[in-house]
């Protein structure tokens, strides 16, 4: 039996740890056996912290909205209750931007917590008005857009003989020795 060497094998192991651990301090982006124990701990500390993060930006988040509560005299606490009686179902990051770009509106949305705690307010007659950008014209290319993709998917769903079938209808010459693709091209 031969005898068989992985020393090409351990280069590449070395090598793949030690390009991960570019930029580390010292020996720890150096020497393997230093650099693997560094990229252990970074991989478990990327894990916890990737969870840290999300409670982060919600106590930010929680935070700017009840500063913009406060200066429409309601309690962030009170605020989120009257939501929940309201019926209104929106995420705090959507919240604290709102707080943040259109002041008018989060009162708007504040009123209506307040008369919901008020219990002025049945579910049924909660509206509340956004402002609509007008973009009429990339709308309308858009749905072009679609269109034209939903036309191209149809086609490329059906047979060669229904194909043939469409361009027979058309009067396009030639169809009978044309291969899908060609027929697609000719149809569009």
């Amino acid at each position: 039996m031969a005898r068989v060497k992985n020393g090409v094998t351990t280069k590449q192991r070395h090598k793949k740890v030690l390009k991960q651990a570019k930029g580390y301090f010292g020996s720890k982006h150096r020497l393997y056996k230093s650099a693997k124990e560094q990229l252990m701990h970074s991989g478990a500390y990327a894990y916890r912290d990737r969870k840290q993060n999300k409670r982060n930006f919600r106590k930010l988040w929680i935070t700017r909205i009840n500063a913009a509560c406060r200066m429409n005299n309601i309690s962030y606490s009170k605020f989120i209750n009257g939501l929940n009686l309201a019926g209104i179902e929106i995420n705090r990051k959507m919240l604290s931007e709102i707080a943040i770009s259109d002041s008018e509106l989060f009162t708007q949305i504040v009123n209506v917590a307040k008369d919901a705690l008020d219990g002025k307010l049945p579910k049924s007659e909660l509206k509340l008005t956004v402002k609509k950008e007008e973009k009429t014209e990339t709308k309308k290319e858009e749905t072009k857009k679609e269109v034209k993709s939903e036309n191209n998917e149809d086609l490329s769903k059906k047979t060669v003989a229904e194909l043939k079938e469409m361009a027979k209808e058309k009067g396009i010459t030639g169809y009978t020795t044309m291969k899908k693709a060609e027929l697609i091209d000719a149809l569009k």
